[in-house]
Order: structure tokens, then sequence, then C-alpha cells
């Protein structure tokens, strides 16, 4: 699959969804593709961070995801970047800094979902409890926070 059918793919998989803002989910997919380009990334890592989601929401299935048209190094980030249920932070971020590639798409990832217009029109309880989320994952995975 070439960026322009990855990026169909995540559109169409994620199509009605919106995020906690109530914007259209693909919004913020665009977002972390695009994040992770202007950061350097590599079309495996753009396509993983179109894909980022996928799993993680139930949007396309593990089988779905390995049987894709797709670069193994792709597979590998968008499985290292999804969250499992009841998975603690540390062993989340460990595998996440392991896996080559995928460091460089949850930093854009956690870049859009700690931006501070996306947050400001969240309830303040919310807020305070993503800012936290999100500034605990950039410790553990040792980004610093001026990035």
């Amino acid at each position: 699959m070439d960026l322009a059918e990855i990026e169909a793919t995540a559109r169409a998989a994620h199509a009605g969804q919106t995020d906690k803002a109530g914007r259209p989910y693909a919004e913020h997919l665009h977002a972390v593709a695009e994040g992770v380009r202007l950061r350097g990334g590599d079309d495996e890592q753009i396509a993983a961070a179109w894909l980022h989601d996928a799993v993680e929401d139930d949007r396309l299935s593990p089988a779905w995801l390995e049987g894709a048209a797709l670069t193994r190094r792709t597979k590998d980030i968008v499985l290292a970047v999804t969250k499992r249920p009841g998975e603690p932070p540390e062993a989340y971020a460990a595998r996440i800094l392991a896996t080559p590639g995928a460091l460089l798409v949850k930093e854009a990832d956690l870049a859009h979902n700690a931006d501070p217009a996306r947050l400001a029109v969240l309830d303040d309880a919310t807020h305070a409890r993503l800012t936290a989320k999100y500034a605990r994952m950039r410790a553990l995975l040792g980004l610093d926070a001026g990035r």
C-alpha cells in the first residue's frame, strides 16, 4: 500500500469517530502523520502514524494489520504504539522504546494530544487529567518537556 491508500484506509476506518473535543478523528490522524513528516520521519513511520490508533480503537483488527500490504517495520510500529487493556504505562513506554521508529510516531501523537488548543475546549477535570497523563508518558519515553 502506498501512503495515499494508507491514508484512505485510516480515514475510512475512523469514519464517524470523533475525538474528546467532538472533532472528526481523521484530523488527529492527519496531524500525527504531518507531525511525523515534519520531525523527519520516513514513509514507514508516516504510514504507522495514519494507522496508529486503528487497532487500539478496534477500527481495524490485528489480523487485518498482519495481512495488510505494509512493511514489517510499519506493522511493528503500529503494534508498539497500540495500548493494551490493563497495560501499565511503564510497559507501554518500554515497548515503544524497544521498537525502531516507534518513538517518533508516539512523540507526534503526544504533541497533538497535548496541543493547548485541543485541550482548551475540554472541561477542567479532563484537561488536568490528560495534561498529567501526557506529561508522564513523555517522561517515561525520555522526551523533554520543551519539544
